[in-house]
């Protein structure tokens, strides 16, 4: 009888904070920028600069663990974790070992079954994340930039509680919603504002050890994630099966390969030969400062889930997709109080909102257009000013420059036609022009009325009413 096998999974998660300078220092934290432009003696390094804790970053840290269920700690301090590689300018790296900022939480997770389940959070502390490395090739020489030096991070560090990828999953995206909604940070994988490092040992069903675990690092997709898991969990159970022993050891995963190599054996505290930072002074935390940043809290998601289907009356589904995004939420909440039309505010959101973000390569916290504009397009379209095909015309602009609808229908003379008598005129004229249209109609074929109402709309240049399109071209050749 073949064996089974659990799979025993623990993440370390790091996520940039959304502050606009550096940890440490005054230096900008915006992405991008020349090498080495986003820098100052602090961040590089350099002999006798003193670093000063950001407070936003300890603002943001509490806000997180407060989110997740945590016990903050009152007096901190920050501790110096050596290491030597060209990208740490210190040659250590001021992070928090003894004394992290936020222990002891949990999120609680929800499987496809509906299931719940709460995973364990050991800890979160404080860091400063590095530099880059650029190795180029041509050149046969490595570069150095130290832009990213000193962005402040916070790592999230699980127990060992999930025992799948869909489980895995679950937490960082319910992770990612929490940070979002308290406005923390972007948390885009894409960008690196979230990496996960996955560790992940296997056991037989049933025991009670855990087996040796392997750490797979920044994994910047839910995908390569997902793929990760499963190959690692293989290729674990597969020197099981064949007498071999696990190391214990960091691996890359390559997602293209589908397979992970050995980079080097895996460090205990140790060996980074940890000390606290002499630098630096203790952190305490008032009851007062915990309780303001706790009043400060948003409403999360499922408040929200809950609220949107009294309030608003809009389905599940536009609930579920609309409350994904903080960003979203907010532009659906706001147009809806501006237009008092939340069904229409929440088609356009779930339609072409989605439709344009997705041909951009972007996701909802990217939407760049205010509430009130979109409010107003819904009023020109429920006011009969335009009509539905020109609104989408319009949004298009809305959506990538933020114009004010009423404005650019006006200056684009795009106000529909109201007047009867000019419409008529050109329906009459069309009907003229196409007999063997008008034949095909009288003689059953549905498709001539959709090529007249067609041809009408381009002589009108699409500002004309659809339906008193086809209300006076159905009147008129009923008389022929």
């Amino acid at each position: 009888m073949a064996k089974e096998y659990e799979i025993v999974i623990g993440l370390e998660v790091h996520v940039e904070l959304a502050t606009k300078t550096k940890i440490f220092c005054g230096c900008s934290t915006a992405f991008g920028g020349a090498p080495n432009s986003h820098t100052c003696p602090v961040c590089t390094g350099m002999p006798g600069s003193l670093p000063v804790l950001n407070r936003k970053v300890l603002e943001y840290a509490i806000a997180v663990g407060l989110a997740t269920n945590c016990d903050i700690t009152r007096f901190g301090k920050f501790d110096r974790k050596n290491y030597f590689y060209p990208d740490n300018p210190q040659n250590y790296q001021i992070s928090q070992l003894y004394l992290p900022i936020c222990r002891n939480g949990h999120v609680q997770i929800t499987d496809a079954a509906g299931n719940t389940k709460n995973v364990g959070i050991h800890e979160i502390h404080m860091e400063e994340d590095a530099g880059k490395l650029i190795h180029d090739d041509w050149e046969d020489a490595s570069l150095v930039d130290y832009n990213r030096s000193g962005v402040p991070l916070i790592e999230i560090v699980s127990e060992p509680d999930m025992r799948s990828a869909e489980e895995v999953i679950a937490y960082l995206e319910k992770l990612r919603m929490t940070i979002q909604y308290l406005g923390a940070s972007d948390c885009k994988l894409q960008e690196g504002s979230m990496r996960a490092d996955v560790n992940l040992s296997v056991r037989e069903k049933g025991a009670t050890e855990f087996g040796t675990r392997t750490e797979m690092k920044n994994l910047n997709s839910f995908t390569a994630i997902t793929h990760a898991i499963e190959g690692e969990a293989n290729r674990q159970i597969d020197l099981i099966e064949s007498g071999e022993k696990v190391v214990q050891e960091t691996r890359r995963w390559d997602d293209t390969k589908a397979v992970s190599y050995p980079m080097r054996s895996k460090e205990d505290a140790q060996d980074y030969r940890y000390f606290p930072d002499p630098d630096l002074v203790p952190i305490v935390v008032s009851q007062a400062m915990i309780d303001e940043i706790k009043a400060r809290e948003p409403e999360f998601r499922e408040a929200k889930m809950a609220r949107y289907a009294t309030q608003y009356g809009i389905p599940q589904y536009d609930i579920e997709i609309i409350t994904s995004a903080k960003k979203m939420a907010d532009v659906f909440e706001d147009a809806s109080a501006i237009c008092g039309k939340p069904k229409e505010v929440s088609n356009w959101l779930m339609g072409e909102t989605m439709r344009l973000l997705k041909a951009d390569n972007k996701d909802a916290q990217d939407i760049t257009f205010s509430a009130k504009n979109l409010a107003s397009l819904i009023e020109l379209v429920d006011s009969g000013k335009i009509n539905r095909p020109t609104a989408k015309e319009v949004f298009e602009h809305v959506f990538s420059e933020n114009v004010d609808p009423e404005q650019y229908v006006t200056e684009h003379d795009l106000m529909m036609s109201g007047d009867d008598d000019a419409l008529k005129s050109t329906i009459e004229q069309i009907v003229g022009a196409n007999p063997q249209s008008v034949a095909d109609y009288k003689a059953g074929k549905t498709k001539a009325m959709g090529f007249l109402v067609g041809q009408t709309m381009k002589a009108m240049k699409g500002k004309a009413d659809p339906a008193s399109v086809n209300r006076i071209l159905t009147e008129i050749l009923s008389k022929l």
